[in-house]
């Protein structure tokens, strides 16, 4: 019995730590989302068990993964303190809702001296022993230090773009929990980073902040030698798929396979060498557009076999883009033939989330409204989403404008962190059929370099347009003339080598009671039926003409719903109320307004 006493001392202590980690749970506070004045329906459905679920990354998919949503440890300390490695930190905060936002359950700003904490532990699947382990971040803003077990194992600046750390050497194999502590500084408009429309103190279209963690934070077990991007081009003149396949250090030079399927038919195979370009054929050639959102499954894996070393699932829209005469006028092409496109601004902002939808199903309804209302095309607005927002425009048949989230750009190190996360960005999202347009400035925010910009996106994606400077200084340069007019829509006409567009227009202002951020002047207060579908009819018809003469290829408005004190949207900031007729609405934006087109 004496020989057995170290194991029962082991036994009782590993007892002992396991109580003081449930008293320590049951002593902290629950969770609760914070006071917010218009929830979304979709608040509800919210709880620490049940946080964003869904697999986050849809063209790049592996079966193995832990998502580590849900409660986290935080707190707030001065900038210069020094990282809590193995303290309890006092408060409870939902991830990955910003602090700022009532789903966190937090709704505190995070100043420009502060340091803003998150601690939590984590128990890695025995099944993973064998493989290295990632440790991914969707964004965090704004600058980022992350440590696992007291090792610090990367850092991070910028706000839009994902993070990822492999973390393997810091993983204490023998223990039983692994400690994940995440540091993020966020000066907001105190900074130069780029920052969208965030404001410690909004007004006067600028938005609440949404400081550190607001995407899916997840774990991932991956081979040492193994897949790291893919970079899928559409061919339609070569009826192929031109794909090159990044892959680790360890995995240089090897051969990767890709097989094109339609639904679970494989309809065709290609070998090619790892970190080149090589041709995937594309026999049936079916296109995607916004009427016909067609998409291929992809299944890329390392090495031949039955036993790859690493294999992904993935998508892809064949489709194209250019600037082309139509015989007349440059025009906007989509697969080689003319498109009217007819946007509407969308800010990606929530009342109960702010930067961060409450669910998956919110983050669909948006663009799903956005096609009810008769739009095909949407530009997201100084803010880039979640992998899943592109997806469901991707299946949903949403063109997409994408903004670049401006900042000041006024020194060396601003205008050197805007190029860095502007390249991010156009690299990041590249594989999105979906995506049709860059715009790298709106209305001359941050506006520098537009010449050598334009040049510096086409060299990384040379497949899309390049809005240069949305309604404001225009310097030539780019694939459009984009001219902004409120409330009605103005356009420069065409020139020899660049479309014209409508980049803004709208933005009838009216506010429903028992809908808004906050109180509202009675001047923008009214009734759907009599305030906005009429006004709305006669802008559109509008746009029609300008398409007709001078020429113009888009006409985007401002905007799907209000943003708290904004009151131009089609939708109350809540979604729960459609501003106009929604039938009339559609009808007006394909060119049917009453007295407009038969």
């Amino acid at each position: 019995m004496c020989g057995n006493r170290p194991w029962r001392r082991l036994v009782l202590a590993l007892g002992a730590w396991c109580a003081l980690v449930a008293s320590a749970e049951a002593a902290a506070p629950a969770w609760q989302p914070a006071a917010c004045p218009i929830p979304t329906r979709w608040s509800k459905e919210v709880t620490p068990e049940k946080t964003l679920p869904e697999y986050p990354r849809p063209q790049m998919v592996r079966p193995d993964w832990l998502n580590l949503n849900g409660l986290w440890q935080f707190a707030i300390a001065p900038a210069d303190a020094a990282a809590p490695v193995g303290e309890d930190l006092p408060g409870r905060i939902l991830v990955p809702f910003p602090i700022e936002s009532a789903l966190s359950g937090v709704a505190k700003a995070l100043g420009p001296g502060e340091r803003l904490w998150y601690r939590r532990t984590v128990e890695i699947p025995k099944g993973w022993a064998d493989r290295r382990v990632l440790l991914h971040f969707g964004a965090v803003d704004w600058e980022t230090a992350v440590y696992v077990n007291g090792n610090r194992v990367g850092t991070h600046r910028g706000g839009y773009d994902a993070l990822t750390f492999d973390i393997t050497a810091s993983l204490d194999r023998a223990g039983l929990r692994q400690e994940i502590l995440v540091g993020v500084l966020d000066p907001t408009d105190q900074g130069e980073q780029p920052r969208g429309r965030q404001a410690l103190r909004p007004e006067g279209g600028r938005f609440s902040a949404s400081s550190g963690i607001w995407q899916t934070v997840w774990l991932e077990p991956v081979p040492a030698a193994r897949i790291t991007a893919l970079a899928m081009t559409p061919d339609l003149a070569g009826k192929c798929l031109r794909l090159k396949v990044a892959v680790s250090e360890g995995a240089a030079g090897a051969e990767v396979g890709a097989a094109v399927r339609e639904g679970e038919t494989d309809v065709a195979h290609a070998f090619g060498p790892a970190g080149e370009e090589f041709r995937v054929p594309v026999p049936t050639m079916r296109l995607w557009t916004p009427e016909s959102p067609y998409l291929y499954n992809l299944h890329v894996s390392l090495g031949r076999g039955e036993r790859p070393s690493d294999a992904v699932d993935s998508y892809f829209g064949m489709r194209k883009v250019e600037v082309a005469s139509d015989g007349r006028v440059r025009r906007i092409l989509l697969n080689g033939k003319p498109v009217f496109q007819v946007g509407v601004l969308d800010p990606g902002y929530w009342p109960d989330g702010l930067y961060t939808a409450p669910s998956d199903a919110a983050l669909r309804f948006d663009l799903e409204t956005a096609k009810k209302l008769g739009f095909n095309m949407v530009r997201k607005h100084a803010k880039v989403e979640p992998d899943r927002w592109y997806t469901w425009a991707d299946k949903l048949g949403l063109l997409v404008w994408q903004d670049m989230p401006g900042g000041e750009n006024r020194t060396p190190a601003g205008r050197s962190q805007f190029e860095a996360e502007l390249d991010r960005m156009a690299a990041g999202l590249g594989n999105h059929p979906s995506i049709i347009t860059w715009t790298l400035f709106d209305e001359g925010g941050g506006q520098f370099d537009t010449e050598r910009l334009v040049a510096r996106v086409r060299a990384i994606d040379p497949t899309r347009l390049v809005d240069a400077a949305g309604g404001w200084r225009d310097e030539g340069a780019g694939d459009l003339v984009d001219t902004h007019h409120l409330p009605a829509p103005e356009a420069l006409p065409p020139e020899a080598a660049r479309a014209s567009a409508v980049g803004g227009f709208g933005a009838i202002p009216m506010a429903v009671p028992g809908h808004t951020w906050r109180p509202v002047p009675a001047a923008v207060r009214g009734t759907p039926a009599d305030t906005l579908t009429g006004p709305y009819e006669k802008l559109l018809a509008a746009c029609w003409k300008l398409r007709d003469y001078p020429g113009v290829s888009a006409a985007i408005y401002t905007q799907l719903y209000d943003v708290e004190g904004e009151y131009a949207g089609l939708m109350t900031y809540d979604r729960e109320v459609a501003k106009g007729d929604v039938g009339r609405i559609m009808a007006a934006n394909r060119g049917n307004a009453t007295g407009v087109r038969p």
